[in-house]
């Protein structure tokens, strides 16, 4: 698939070629003949709230402060009513720093910590079901050629997943249109980037579908249940729990989109189907885009 050249209509949208995120190495082909290529950078960053040091996460470096806004937000240490008087970025030390007006209540979520499926060791602290004891999704109608539009221009974006392979990607979405492209080597931790860009832009969730390049795990539901967003689509495939707990909480789960195939295993009776998928031009098996595991 011929990549896309403008970018315009993202709010933000990846950039393949920014300053530290990828490193330039030699290696050797199946041949034995020198190849040259660019490999995706990893570093650790600590995530602080107020003085209390909380998680340290790998990531690629950038957006580090949406990066701890969502993190905290999504783990339940943030709550609506808190005031943010602050969010503090070291680069030389590699810690960010958000700090409230009155103390959180943290120290229970401190406590337990699960290690996700998320790739890159994500960790969620107390109990993963938290929170979610009173959500409900609005019960929004999907169309399936916003979905089809929505997958052609995503896979067609310069990325660094088209550049460098090994990250996954996750993007906010509205009707047809994508809006904002996170990046990360964990899935976790690029949806965490979108959830802290919405709360520091006070952007509402209820018309947006949330599109990613990764499984439709447990963790991904709940972070997108929890955010407000009512729909999550996927290339990839999906897990047992994952399902269940969008079944639960009235999210619209389609997996394995690709060309003019997708499924979804979560929130049918939403979906209208107004594309013809015969009519939609199909993916190659051997994409330039694959799904990411």
């Amino acid at each position: 698939m011929a990549r896309i050249d403008n970018t315009s209509d993202y709010l933000i949208a990846p950039d393949p070629g920014a300053r530290r995120l990828t490193r330039p190495v030699v290696g050797t082909d199946q041949n034995g003949e020198a190849i040259d290529l660019n490999v995706v950078e990893e570093r650790p960053l600590t995530i602080y709230l107020n003085s209390q040091e909380i998680v340290t996460a790998m990531t690629i470096g950038d957006y580090p402060a949406y990066l701890a806004l969502g993190f905290l937000r999504n783990q339940g240490m943030l709550h609506e009513n808190d005031v943010i008087k602050g969010v503090d970025y070291d680069e030389e030390l590699e810690t960010v720093v958000v700090r409230t007006e009155a103390l959180t209540t943290y120290e229970d979520k401190l406590k337990k910590k699960t290690r996700t499926s998320g790739c890159a060791v994500g960790t969620v602290f107390g109990d993963m079901m938290d929170g979610l004891e009173g959500v409900t999704l609005p019960d929004v109608q999907v169309r399936t050629s916003d979905l089809y539009a929505l997958a052609a221009t995503i896979n067609r974006t310069p990325s660094l997943y088209l550049e460098a392979g090994a990250i996954h990607g996750t993007v906010l979405c509205q009707g047809d249109r994508p809006l904002v492209y996170m990046e990360d080597v964990g899935r976790h931790n690029a949806v965490d980037k979108i959830a802290g860009w919405m709360l520091s832009e006070n952007v509402p969730a209820a018309d947006k579908t949330l599109y990613t390049t990764g499984r439709l795990t447990s963790e991904m539901v709940i972070k997108t249940a929890m955010m407000g967003i009512p729909v999550l689509a996927s290339r990839s495939g999906f897990t047992a729990w994952g399902v269940e707990i969008a079944q639960q909480v009235g999210l619209t789960l389609i997996g394995r989109m690709k060309g003019q195939r997708f499924v979804c295993l979560s929130g049918e009776e939403r979906l209208i189907r107004d594309a013809d998928p015969t009519k939609v031009a199909d993916e190659p098996r051997k994409s330039g885009r694959k799904g990411a595991a």
